[in-house]
């Protein structure tokens, strides 16, 4: 039986593969070093423990913050779980109004919609057509009882990038704490939340090149001296914040990731920026009525959000998906039909939505994955239209 060619990988911003250093790393965790890091009576803990640490200095380094900042967790989701309910709970003498925004991940607008149910006051802020929220907004939407403001570092869909130092200035000159999803930025860009102002950052390892069900919290305990209520409870580990047994391999394996990414972030980002660059323009010049969803200037360079007129990027992707592995938005709600809040919050409609595709470039990213990506979306999206009576109405100026 021959050899099944797999299709071309363009779909990094919902996973990435584990570099093959970082498996290295974690292998003999699994085997050798097989210890509890809180069995401190014997080597096999000790040994684990240092493992732990290396690597809770690891993530640190890459986020230019102190390690004892750094708390393990089983991702980003978990991760936001926990930042923003048990913030919620340990704030709530202070009041019960929460501020975010409307192009936020369902990791983070449905824990709200949950506290909402329990009494809590959220406001969702608007953005742009390029996926921006207004900074004055923002601020004159700061009350006296707002305890916490929600900001993404880069949305997942768009890659549009939020200025978190201008962020964090307003919270930090109105005293309310900022908490940001960094699951999509860190590994990519330079981020720093201590500079930027932010008193809880939340990353996956799974999103550079790390393993899944890993993943870690900054908090800012020195000068916040923040003790957001745990939600775990049973044993007291990572200093009572999050119970359970550590998940060493992919600790180690996030360590490593992060030591990677750190090293290798600046030259990664010219080469696929390029590759990135090289895409849209040739969509652009290929295809008719097809335009970039989200700021051109503040987004990340490892994404490219289309909108294609009259096409429905479902029926697209099923004809390619022996061929070419895209989304046409978080990989979350792959299996939702509905339109992406995120372009709908953004002023697309339904219709719009439906007909936009997102494409998202890695390290392995080749110059011959991309031309040959671009060659199948393209092809694909004129043989769509070709069959298309919704198509050819529009193109001859009638609108259904």
């Amino acid at each position: 039986m021959g050899k099944i060619q797999k299709p071309v990988y363009l779909d990094y911003h919902a996973t990435t593969p584990v570099d093959l250093r970082v498996l290295e790393t974690m292998l003999p965790y699994f085997t050798e070093y097989f210890g509890n890091p809180a069995s401190r009576s014997h080597p096999y803990g000790w040994q684990a423990s240092e493992a732990v640490e290396i690597a809770r200095k690891q993530v640190s380094d890459l986020l230019s913050v102190h390690a004892q900042d750094i708390f393990f967790t089983s991702g980003s989701t978990e991760g936001l779980n926990m930042a923003i309910k048990g913030l919620a709970e340990s704030l709530r003498y202070k009041g019960k109004h929460i501020i975010s925004i409307s192009t936020e991940h369902h990791a983070v607008l449905d824990p709200l919609h949950w506290l909402e149910s329990k009494g809590y006051e959220i406001t969702l802020l608007p953005v742009d057509t390029n996926g921006m929220i207004d900074y004055d907004q923002l601020k004159s939407s700061i009350r006296s009882d707002t305890i916490m403001v929600i900001v993404m570092w880069a949305n997942n869909e768009t890659g549009v990038l939020h200025d978190m130092k201008s962020i964090g200035e307003i919270c930090r000159d109105k005293g309310v704490a900022l908490v940001s999803d960094g699951t999509q930025a860190v590994g990519k860009v330079k981020v720093d939340p201590h500079e930027a102002g932010i008193d809880m950052l939340v990353l996956s390892a799974h999103k550079m090149y790390g393993p899944k069900g890993t993943g870690a919290i900054y908090m800012n305990t020195k000068e916040k001296k923040l003790k957001p209520e745990p939600l775990i409870h049973g044993g007291g580990h990572e200093m009572g914040f999050r119970s359970g047994t550590l998940n060493v391999p992919g600790i180690v394996g996030l360590g490593m990731a992060s030591h990677l990414r750190q090293s290798n972030m600046d030259g990664d980002m010219e080469r696929i920026k390029s590759l990135i660059d090289k895409f849209e323009n040739k969509l652009l010049s290929t295809l008719e009525h097809v335009s970039v969803n989200g700021s051109l200037d503040h987004r990340l360079y490892t994404v490219s959000n289309l909108k294609v007129a009259k096409v429905d990027s479902q029926a697209v992707m099923t004809k390619l998906r022996t061929k070419l592995a895209i989304s046409s938005g978080s990989a979350c709600s792959s299996a939702d039909p509905s339109p992406s809040h995120v372009l709908l919050a953004m002023g697309l409609s339904a219709e719009e939505a439906k007909g936009s595709f997102r494409i998202s470039l890695g390290v392995p990213t080749t110059s011959a994955e991309m031309e040959l990506g671009t060659k199948l979306l393209s092809e694909a999206i004129l043989e769509y239209r070709s069959e298309s009576p919704v198509w050819q109405m529009f193109k001859q100026g009638i609108e259904l």
